[in-house]
């Protein structure tokens, strides 16, 4: 309570007299006001946070992201880049005299921009043929070190020729599509030292790997990278930890071993070890928590530090003095700011509470620069002080949320019905008067290895302002609560998930605020699988949504990109075929009756297509109202504004007609 009473407080601070009696729900239009803060980076000096600015354009139906600076010690902000090409990564050199950052903005490939902050225009830096992935600056500020994609030595070519017929594609990797990418060859990524005077660059590795999160020594001498150099990559996720000299004398040299996925290579002060995350029992695929390992880099054994902690970790910073490594810690529907000493020790939560951090940077003078988000705020940056105090450093969203009636959300618990209890969000319409039963949408995440968090869902308060009560719950298979309540659900899903989401559901009802003659389901990925496992079992649901969902699994062996973890959960499909028909819902989808909207990208090869074409045939077959809405040139995520516009729209249009039996005033276009 005392969260939402200061938020609404700034709200009011920030209202010209009389707006605060005028707001307003959400509409789908507003997708085109929400603006996305992201990747903090503090100055080398202390005085300016670096971060970038993404919004949509709803005449351009397209997404620009700008780099902005704000003053620590606080005052206005500085939007630093204008153009309406994306412009990523900002990145202060050592020295604090440039910001780095990653464009595409002349009209060619992605390539590190610098900006000397004493003045003048950011001008291009690399030249890669194949642009840039990601880069570091050296710590004396006079090289980078790139991970850069091989060139393909057909580009040009079909540049040349644009009008040629394309040529056959030639598959010959295990592991031969992925979402966002399509159809994979054999060109990979590498390590580069890229010298910054001379504009010259060295190719620090080599072979048919995929190699990634290059960081310097503190020394400068030697850059760490993380790569997949088992005998067949695509066949496992057995990453390790190489180190090369920056100067390239040396071959790369392995540091880890492990079968696990070593990955996040951070060095300590002194340059004797590596700090990284490990991954766990490869056998267990994602429903595995990670560790934090200390691992020297002469050829002595690792050291694990959070062995007892069995919660998920991620994105490690040293500490200003370097005595401590700092890291995200998912928890219980939150992620904190964690912080260990290197020797070992208990874990302090340096931020805390009921907040969802995204990212966090630490600055060389000890300023921690959060991004953290909460039910009542999108993400934006704070910096962290004594005791887990925050101060607000950016306000990106407060003016266009000064003039929205926000639904009110709150955490409650469910008892399953084998009496696990299960973590669950309620979020209200803003309009609803208290004690009255509200048409109730239950809204299921994808992972399932993922979960609901404190952080504001956009998803939740556009359905909220549409009149509905919004569950959303973290049943089994989700993370935050350990390795065995995700692992829950191993080979089995749609059963104990089931009754986690049905208790959530339950609860609402008996507690009064579900109108159980008024009841919505849906979700998108592992959100719409369990929404068909929901159909197939009950009819208690009025309407339901199945976004980029799965549901016949035999059919997606070879043809989605997840060949390793059904081989891993469910066995060769010719070797098991009566399990891997029995966990499918497509095979009981004869029982559905509830009437189903389903959407999907027309590209999508996370969970394509055929999927939500087939579950469509079968419930058109059986005379089950339905509709199948595919987005042209869309991948898993739907990326382009106009659509992801439509889907709400979508939403709100079905669930107006199927579950409250009105005739909706949602328009969709």
């Amino acid at each position: 309570m005392r969260h939402i009473l200061s938020a609404l407080t700034v709200i009011i601070l920030l209202t010209p007299a009389g707006l605060a009696q005028d707001r307003r729900p959400l509409s789908p239009d507003d997708i085109f006001a929400f603006k996305t803060v992201s990747d903090p980076q503090v100055s080398p000096d202390g005085a300016w946070i670096a971060y970038t600015v993404s919004q949509m354009d709803q005449k351009k139906d397209a997404s620009d992201t700008d780099i902005y600076m704000a003053p620590v010690g606080g005052g206005e902000t500085v939007r630093v880049t204008t153009t309406d090409k994306a412009e990523t990564s900002p990145r202060w050199s050592p020295d604090n005299r440039y910001l780095a950052f990653l464009s595409s903005r002349d009209g060619g490939k992605t390539q590190v921009w610098l900006l000397d902050r004493r003045g003048g225009e950011a001008a291009v830096l690399t030249d890669l043929k194949a642009g840039v992935s990601s880069f570091e600056w050296s710590p004396d500020s006079t090289r980078l070190a790139l991970v850069a994609p091989d060139p393909d030595p057909e580009a040009e070519e079909r540049e040349k020729n644009k009008d040629a017929a394309p040529k056959p594609i030639v598959v010959t990797r295990l592991q031969f599509k992925r979402d966002g990418t399509g159809f994979l060859n054999d060109l990979r990524s590498h390590v580069y030292v890229f010298d910054v005077a001379q504009k010259t660059s060295r190719q620090l590795s080599h072979g048919p790997y995929d190699d990634s999160s290059a960081v310097w020594s503190p020394d400068g001498n030697s850059i760490a990278f993380v790569s997949n150099r088992s005998e067949e990559p695509d066949a496992n996720s057995n990453t390790d930890i190489f180190i090369a000299s920056a100067d390239g004398s040396s071959e790369p040299r392995r540091v880890t071993s492990s079968e696990a996925a070593e990955a996040s290579p951070v060095f300590t002060r002194d340059g004797t070890a590596i700090v990284h995350t490990v991954g766990g029992d490869p056998k267990d695929i994602w429903y595995a928590t990670n560790t934090i390992a200390v691992t020297p880099i002469g050829g002595a054994a690792s050291r694990v530090l959070t062995a007892g902690l069995d919660r998920n970790v991620s994105a490690l910073h040293l500490s200003a003095d370097g005595a401590a490594v700092m890291f995200l810690l998912e928890d219980h529907g939150n992620t904190h700011l964690a912080r260990l000493p290197l020797g070992g020790g208990a874990v302090e939560r340096v931020v805390a509470g009921e907040r969802d951090i995204a990212q966090f940077d630490v600055g060389a003078r000890g300023e921690i620069a959060v991004l953290e988000s909460t039910f009542e705020r999108p993400n934006e940056i704070s910096l962290a002080g004594s005791g887990g105090a925050l101060t607000r450093v950016t306000r990106t969203n407060d003016q266009f949320l000064a003039g929205i009636r926000l639904g009110k959300a709150e955490r409650f618990q469910a008892k399953s019905a084998d009496g696990t209890l299960i973590e669950a969000f309620l979020t209200r319409p803003p309009q609803s008067a208290h004690g009255t039963k509200l048409p109730t949408l239950l809204r299921i995440h994808g992972g399932p290895v993922s979960q609901y968090s404190t952080g504001f869902n956009q998803e939740w308060q556009m359905l909220a302002a549409a009149g509905y009560a919004v569950v959303g719950a973290n049943p089994r298979g989700s993370s935050g609560r350990g390795r065995d309540f995700s692992y829950a659900i191993w080979a089995d899903w749609g059963n104990k998930d089931f009754e986690d989401v049905m208790a959530a559901v339950d609860h609402v009802v008996a507690t009064g605020v579900a109108d159980p003659a008024r009841l919505g389901v849906g979700g998108w990925s592992y959100g719409g699988i369990l929404t068909n496992y929901v159909i197939t079992k009950t009819t208690r649901f009025k309407g339901a949504i199945s976004g980029a969902s799965e549901v016949n699994y035999p059919a997606n062996y070879g043809h989605d990109h997840y060949q390793r973890q059904w081989e891993a959960e469910l066995g060769l499909p010719w070797e098991n075929t009566e399990h891997w028909i029995k966990i499918s819902p497509f095979y009981s989808v004869g029982k559905v009756e509830t009437p189903t909207l389903i959407l999907c990208g027309q590209e999508d090869w996370n969970v394509p297509l055929q999927n939500s074409e087939q579950l469509y045939q079968a419930l058109r077959r059986l005379g089950v109202p339905t509709q199948l809405v595919i987005y042209p040139g869309q991948g898993h995520a739907i990326r382009r504004p106009s659509y992801q516009k439509d889907r709400y729209q979508r939403y709100i249009a079905w669930y107006d007609t199927h579950v409250k039996g009105v005739v909706s005033t949602t328009t969709v276009q």
